[in-house]
């Protein structure tokens, strides 16, 4: 259906985890969110952030008074359990649909599988909260994204530290790529790869990264998740992350920078490491196959 297009669940979990500093949630042009369920659904519990959609007395779905469509950079409309768009009987259909024709400037996102599917997966993103202050907002601290569903975390040093971040994704294991050996776990030894080091442009990666793809493939084969960070979680925990999906998918360094791009927006690992992660492609894929002197790297 034209202007619609389905997120998927883990999709949203990422865009809700954008941000570096602060939360990009607290960006009022970023993220319109919208539940589309009846009205005691949505008091019930329902994704945090998430604004009602309105509704006239007769039924039809109305525009929020403060949406503002044209300024908003993602516009994500969810039911109960929707997950296709073809139908415009689907609640988040017909609201998302109404969106797009009153001036929506990018697609409108529906989410696949709805409240359902997006809460049995993360049920710490549940809430009966109603208004956030733009304080609020600012306080809100990201989890990790998730690079590959329900294993594979990618984060910075304040996450890796975080109790609560540790329970609710079923952490069990770290590889810290940053100079400070702290680690949330008391003992280390089984569920910890340290990889210090600092970001600068003569700091040696490559000869970790064997050792970052043989501790993920433990955690992998045990079906446990995995969290890979460093002081900002935007440089040499990048790197690791790509060096294992190379190694994991046997995907091009250019397959694999794509995708940690599509899960975290503010990713930039430095020039030396793009070089290293080229000579780790040659190894595990016979020859580079990826242009690094293509400027978007």
């Amino acid at each position: 259906m034209e202007g619609l297009e389905l997120i998927e669940p883990n999709g949203l979990y990422n865009m809700l985890q954008q941000g570096i500093e602060y939360s990009s949630l607290s960006d009022p042009n970023y993220l319109l969110l919208v539940d589309a369920r009846k009205k005691h659904e949505y008091n019930e519990s329902h994704v945090v952030t998430a604004k009602k959609a309105p509704k006239s007395e007769n039924g039809m779905f109305m525009i929020p008074y403060d949406a503002e469509l044209e300024c908003k950079q993602n516009i994500v409309v969810y039911d109960s359990n929707t997950d296709v768009i073809k139908s415009i009987e689907s609640p988040a259909v017909e609201c998302g649909k109404l969106f797009w024709d009153m001036g929506s400037r990018n697609k409108v996102l529906i989410l696949k599988g709805g409240y359902e599917e997006f809460s049995a997966l993360y049920p710490f993103l549940r809430t009966q909260k109603i208004i956030f202050t733009p304080r609020e907002l600012d306080a809100i601290m990201p989890y990790p994204v998730e690079i590959i569903q329900g294993f594979l975390y990618l984060g910075n040093w304040r996450q890796g530290n975080a109790p609560h971040v540790q329970k609710d994704l079923k952490i069990k294991g770290h590889i810290n790529c940053y100079v400070e050996e702290e680690t949330f776990f008391p003992d280390p030894c089984r569920h910890l790869l340290h990889i210090p080091g600092e970001d600068e442009g003569d700091a040696d990666l490559y000869s970790n990264f064997k050792a970052a793809c043989d501790f993920w493939d433990v955690y992998n084969e045990e079906k446990q998740a995995l969290l890979v960070f460093d002081h900002k979680g935007i440089s040499r925990s990048v790197a690791v992350i790509i060096a294992i999906l190379i190694h994991h998918n046997k995907w091009t360094l250019a397959e694999a920078y794509k995708h940690v791009l599509d899960c975290k927006k503010t990713i930039r690992p430095n020039r030396a490491f793009i070089e290293q992660l080229s000579d780790w492609e040659k190894d595990i894929l016979g020859e580079k196959k990826t242009d690094i002197s293509d400027p978007n790297y």
